[in-house]
């Protein structure tokens, strides 16, 4: 099976080296994103030949980054892309693991509350814990889905299932729209634990959406758009929230 990693980032020069080189250990075939870097990123980029790289001039948006890992990915001869930050959370040395949980579904997604590691932070961030739990509530309710955390980016994604996706949203809540989509697909998707590690607790996502009440109601409205988009309010168990 012939995989890709690719990995957006934005101004990540603190943690680029150091991904990059632990990737190096799982992954032959590596793709950044680099989403309109101000600091060193790009120059840092530069010194690593054997990596490929999609550069937006300026930032696009964390959704934005993926969209053109996947238009990327779905123009080679992978099986399978997978896709992790650049910001500590996501260990390169569970690549594997997601690749071995591939062989028999659409989309892996990693989850950070599975089940508990030793390598788990303590601080997580109350207000984002609070809106994964209702977010992926909300989904499981809407979609009759059994996920556990609904925003982890590291993702192994098959590339027959991830051409039929048709992902448009550029920002934080990019992950929602995906769910929407490969529960309207049927796609068969499964979960895998990953450690919680939060090595920045108090790193922004910038703008209004640094207000968790702001932050939440964006991702409602990322669900309810995707939900409309893809059912049209004909799928019936959708009925009494598009009423």
């Amino acid at each position: 099976m012939k995989s890709l990693t690719a990995i957006p980032v934005y101004n990540e020069e603190r943690h680029l080296g150091k991904v990059l080189d632990e990737v190096r250990r799982y992954s032959e075939q590596i793709l950044v994103i680099d989403d309109g870097s101000t600091d060193r990123t790009p120059q840092l980029l530069a010194e690593y030949s054997d990596i490929s790289v999609v550069t937006h001039e300026k930032n696009r948006g964390y959704g934005a980054a993926l969209i053109s890992a996947f238009a990327f990915a779905l123009k080679t001869d992978y099986d399978v892309l997978v896709t992790m930050d650049c910001d500590g959370q996501h260990e390169p040395a569970r690549i594997p693991v997601l690749l071995e949980a591939v062989h028999d579904a659409d989309i892996v997604s990693g989850s950070r509350y599975l089940r508990d590691f030793r390598q788990n932070t303590l601080a997580t961030p109350e207000d984002r814990r609070f809106i994964n739990q209702t977010i992926t509530h909300e989904l499981n309710e809407l979609l009759g889905l059994d996920l556990t955390d609904a925003f982890c980016g590291f993702k192994a994604y098959r590339l027959e299932a991830l051409a039929k996706l048709h992902i448009t949203e550029t920002g934080w809540g990019m992950p929602l729209q995906v769910w929407v989509q490969a529960a309207q697909l049927g796609l068969r998707l499964k979960e895998v634990g990953v450690p919680r590690i939060y090595l920045d607790p108090n790193r922004a996502f910038g703008g209004v959406l640094n207000d968790a009440e702001e932050r939440l109601a964006y991702y409602r409205r990322v669900i309810r758009s995707a939900v409309d988009e893809a059912w049209a309010c004909e799928f019936p168990p959708l009925a009494r929230s598009c009423r």
